[in-house]
């Protein structure tokens, strides 16, 4: 095995960040994850059996050699599913047998059916189409990168899930897909993960500590390697979405450029990069900002934003809390007739993913779509109608957040509710006018 270091220029560098690497660029990553591969089986070869480089080649194989007590892997699972569009052709292996198929983080299907399969293979051949023709270089890094899908359980509460892991490479989980689009933007999301997974391996991109804090795309706090995974991730989709016809297109294209300008600037100022990890991110911002003024009809980009400001209404609320303390001092300055005093929220010490959806999202789709909202408070939000919102929500704090006038409500909904609780009585419109002096 060559002991010759793998290395990109600043220029692959930075075309790797905005999301446009070359083949050459590719190459060097698959090459770097399978010398992994094989430092792994060297380490396992006791449970190896036939040619090393076949499994050095195969995504299951960090998996398997990642257990701490690793039995001989069986063979692979039967379904090769082949799809060629323009002389660009995909090859992935439907993988439902290998044991080490749920190490993925989701919970694998059992074995498929012939009709589950033959609907992964029209979807796959319907998705390949639509990114050969509209999105070829985005088909063509897919063509150098994936490798496996493994079918997983759906999620009832989710609209479809997938992951990777970074120890295979290649390797994408998700569920059954519900038609060519959301496979083909599943497909795109992953790949992205991959391919970001590869480039850590050879760059630090991010110091390593550093707080958690908000992701657009999760409702836990994320670490900032987690927000530059879902930045570049939703990157693709963005792209993705951004040449796609019709108004649910647009809907996620203006929803995701701002998620992804907002998180990658963030991380820029975070000071939590590595110099690397600043060329990298900084192409990222320059890719998705160029996209930030091209025009969306007016109506899809404020359904847009509100379906942002909702997300990050909900992850503050669930997130963040009022140390006793500083609620006390809340209390006493009300009390005392003086202004407000500094707060600074605190995370919880809520864990897992929570992929919990909004009410008001799916109202939000239906009016992008030119469906009839109904009544109730979230109707009248996601309208517009702020005045029936307000005095419909009462104590919703996330719709409040959505619809009120007072900026403290708005940006810091977890201070009010804290000010709020600990106050009953007072009219949360005057807690939140007496906050706003300091937000």
């Amino acid at each position: 095995m060559s002991t010759q270091p793998f290395r990109l220029s600043d220029a692959a560098l930075t075309a790797l960040g905005a999301g446009r690497p070359t083949a050459d660029t590719l190459g060097t990553l698959r090459r770097a994850e399978r010398t992994r591969q094989l430092l792994f089986l060297r380490q396992a070869l006791r449970g190896v059996s036939g040619d090393p480089g076949w499994y050095a080649d195969d995504p299951m194989t960090g998996l398997w050699a990642a257990l701490p007590e690793r039995g001989t892997r069986g063979p692979c699972g039967p379904h090769v599913l082949t799809s060629r569009c323009a002389g660009l052709t995909l090859t992935v292996r439907l993988e439902d047998t290998d044991p080490v198929r749920s190490r993925l983080g989701l919970t694998p299907t059992p074995a498929l059916s012939p009709a589950e399969v033959a609907h992964w293979r029209t979807c796959l051949d319907r998705a390949w189409t639509v990114l050969v023709h509209r999105h070829r270089p985005a088909a063509e890094t897919m063509a150098a990168v994936l490798r496996v899908i493994v079918p997983v359980r759906p999620d009832p509460s989710a609209e479809g899930i997938s992951a990777t892991s970074t120890e295979a490479f290649g390797a994408v989980a998700m569920s059954s897909p519900a038609g060519p689009d959301a496979l083909a933007a599943g497909l795109l999301h992953e790949t992205q993960h991959s391919v970001l997974n590869a480039t850590h391996l050879l760059f630090d991109l991010v110091e390593p500590g550093g707080p958690a804090g908000y992701s657009p795309w999760r409702d836990d706090p994320r670490p900032a390697f987690g927000v530059l995974h879902g930045a570049y991730a939703y990157l693709a989709v963005t792209r993705f979405r951004r040449s796609e016809p019709g108004r649910a297109a647009a809907f996620e294209f203006a929803r995701w450029r701002s998620a992804v300008a907002g998180a990658a600037a963030g991380l820029l100022a975070g000071g939590e990069l590595t110099p690397a990890g600043v060329r990298f991110t900084s192409a990222l911002l320059a890719e998705v900002r160029s996209w930030c003024d091209e025009p969306v009809e007016p109506e899809i980009q404020r359904l847009a934003d509100l379906a942002n400001a909702d997300h990050r209404a909900r992850w503050r609320l669930r997130n963040l809390t009022v140390a006793p303390e500083d609620t006390a001092r809340l209390v006493a300055a009300w009390h005392a007739g003086s202004g407000p005093p500094p707060i600074a929220g605190v995370l919880t010490t809520t864990s897992g993913r929570a992929l919990a959806n909004s009410p008001r999202l799916p109202l939000i789709r239906a009016m992008v779509d030119g469906r009839e909202l109904g009544g109730g408070a979230d109707a009248a939000c996601v309208r517009g109608d702020h005045g029936a919102a307000v005095t419909a929500y009462q104590n919703n704090w996330d719709g409040l957040a959505l619809v009120s006038p007072h900026p403290a409500l708005r940006h810091r909904p977890e201070v009010v509710r804290a000010a709020a609780l600990a106050l009953p009585g007072v009219p949360v419109g005057s807690l939140a006018d007496w906050l706003s002096y300091c937000t």
